[in-house]
């Protein structure tokens, strides 16, 4: 489903100056008012997410001084003035939670958002202290969806969440991981467990979660988060100084960073990709990768054999 950008709430003069901020070499120009954004179903109960979110690991990991969070603080603004609501984070992540939690905060703009963290200890005593601490350090009474961190403890984590759930203090429940050496039994939890959401690395520079991981997904109804979308770095390097090819005009394409990002959320089984953004001209940009047309089958095999041919 796509979204009029006059639909999205809080868009106006703000999301204006927003984009403003997107306009820069390299960058394609962010989302402009006859955009539309691109939403997609969470499986197990329908709700639309849009399609780009943000990921916090490490670019979150701050301290307090306003040199280092007012471009977080920007960022965040900028995300959501153009229709971003994901933000997925981790008490492994350093100080990510303290600085999402209070940002958000200082906006006012939580209850627009949905927020996605992780709990990784073993025991169940353990999980729920670690789940405690979440709320506290980012400053809320719930959470929109409680991941088990790269299967850790898995049987026993995921008790206490459906427990959660059950409660109505987490609306979803997921798992997450970002190394291939862990899909074997990130496949065999799929199986065996009913989810809602899982999270997996998937990227043009890294494409095995398509074999498995991907059609097991939308054959189970489970929604789908991408992390590393640019491939710490990799893809970026890939393309170097490059102009885009002409035939990134045919699925709305600006931008290196763009050409990534949609080269993922084109792949019907992803739900929502989650990219680290920590500044405010990357937020308008990737959620430029979110409006208006996505490679189809067959283009997305031709930004496969374009990349392939570079590395």
């Amino acid at each position: 489903m796509t979204l009029s950008r006059r639909d999205l709430v809080k868009i106006g003069a703000g999301a204006s100056a927003a984009v403003a901020l997107g306009v820069r070499p390299g960058l394609g120009r962010g989302p402009r008012d006859q955009d539309v954004l691109n939403l997609r179903p969470i499986p197990s109960t329908g709700e639309e997410l849009p399609v780009v979110g943000i990921g916090t690991a490490r670019r979150y990991d701050v301290g307090t001084s306003a040199a280092e969070r007012d471009p977080l603080r920007k960022t965040l603004a900028v995300f959501r003035e153009l229709g971003g609501t994901l933000i997925d984070t981790a008490p492994s992540y350093g100080n990510a939670e303290v600085v999402v939690g209070d940002l958000v905060s200082d906006l006012g703009i939580r209850d627009d958002l949905f927020f996605a963290t992780k709990v990784r200890k073993e025991g169940r005593e353990a999980g729920k202290a670690e789940i405690a601490s979440s709320f506290k350090r980012l400053r809320t009474d719930r959470f929109e969806l409680l991941q088990v961190h790269n299967l850790v403890d898995t049987e026993t984590q995921l008790a206490t969440l459906r427990e959660m759930k059950d409660a109505g203090t987490i609306r979803y429940v997921g798992i997450t991981t970002s190394s291939n050496r862990q899909y074997e039994q990130f496949a065999a939890v799929m199986r065996a467990e009913t989810l809602d959401f899982i999270q997996v690395n998937y990227s043009l520079a890294s494409r095995g979660a398509e074999e498995v991981i991907l059609p097991l997904a939308a054959d189970r109804g489970v929604a789908v988060l991408a992390n590393v979308p640019f491939g710490r770095g990799r893809l970026f390097s890939a393309v170097g100084d490059r102009p885009l090819p002409d035939w990134t005009a045919e699925f709305d394409c600006e931008s290196w960073g763009q050409f990534f990002l949609k080269y993922i959320v084109g792949h019907p089984a992803v739900t929502c990709v989650i990219p680290g953004t920590a500044k405010p001209e990357y937020a308008a940009d990737n959620m430029g990768a979110a409006m208006n047309r996505l490679p189809d089958a067959a283009m997305r095999t031709k930004m496969e054999e374009f990349f392939d041919s570079l590395t």
